[in-house]
């Protein structure tokens, strides 16, 4: 059986070797619909901005979070989501996830600050095809949309040579099973309210469950991560990207 992260690794590398001879093929007249996750609203109106300054793009959607991308999906049917990781409630990662379940079809384009190679592989595991950081070009992310929505992979020039090393490198530290890695989907989600100060009640109440099982859920993650006080599972939180330091 083929190994997964050995897979995603090397659909990666693929993209990095082959990007210099990708085409991009679209319809004449076709718009494709594209829907804009991002928490920050100044960021989401300068994409959108941007975005549809590009006569083949239709911005159809936006959302302030990974739950109301997912209804966004549902609802507007687009092509492409660009997405970002970091956002409350539900971050990028699980949503990801959950469209790629519901929508297999629906492209996914990550826009993050996150440059670790532990971020990009989890993320291309979770069914991402494409990475591009914040601090790219306007005419780097019209290319990396392009490139996405003709069925490539894509990741940022800005670290593909870090995604290489790792991959020459053999991935001995990608290969551990980590305490993170451990947890389950809801005690990720339980971890990111949380560290955001939601109450147990208020966390029963959002994720539609009852307050005891949502003290069951802190219970297991607590003894998983070996770590016994809110202050730690909230500094655990920001050291993985779920939530960042105001």
């Amino acid at each position: 059986m083929i190994n997964r992260v050995d897979t995603v690794f090397d659909e990666i590398i693929s993209c990095i070797f082959n990007a210099q001879e990708r085409v991009w093929v679209f319809m004449m007249g076709q718009k494709y619909r594209i829907v804009i996750a991002e928490d920050h609203t100044i960021l989401r109106e300068g994409l959108r901005a941007l975005v549809s300054s590009n006569p083949n793009f239709e911005v159809v959607g936006e959302a302030e979070d990974g739950r109301e991308a997912i209804r966004c999906v549902e609802k507007m049917k687009p092509n492409l989501v660009l997405m970002d990781l970091s956002m409350p409630r539900m971050n990028g990662m699980d949503a990801i996830r959950e469209i790629k379940r519901q929508s297999p079809e629906t492209k996914i384009l990550v826009l993050t600050v996150h440059k670790t190679e532990e971020y990009i592989l989890a993320t291309f595991k979770a069914g991402t095809d494409g990475y591009v950081l914040k601090d790219a070009t306007h005419a780097e992310l019209t290319m990396a949309i392009k490139n996405v929505l003709n069925g490539k992979h894509y990741i940022s020039p800005g670290i593909s040579d870090k995604v290489l090393e790792g991959y020459l490198e053999g991935r001995k530290t990608l290969k551990a099973r980590t305490s993170w890695e451990t947890l389950t989907q809801r005690e990720r989600e339980i971890l990111k309210l949380i560290a955001e100060g939601y109450k147990s009640k208020e966390i029963a109440d959002y994720l539609c469950i009852s307050p005891k099982t949502v003290e069951k859920h802190r219970a297991n993650l607590m003894e998983k991560l070996d770590l016994h006080n809110v202050q730690a599972l909230t500094a655990f939180a920001i050291q993985r990207g779920l939530v960042t330091k105001e």
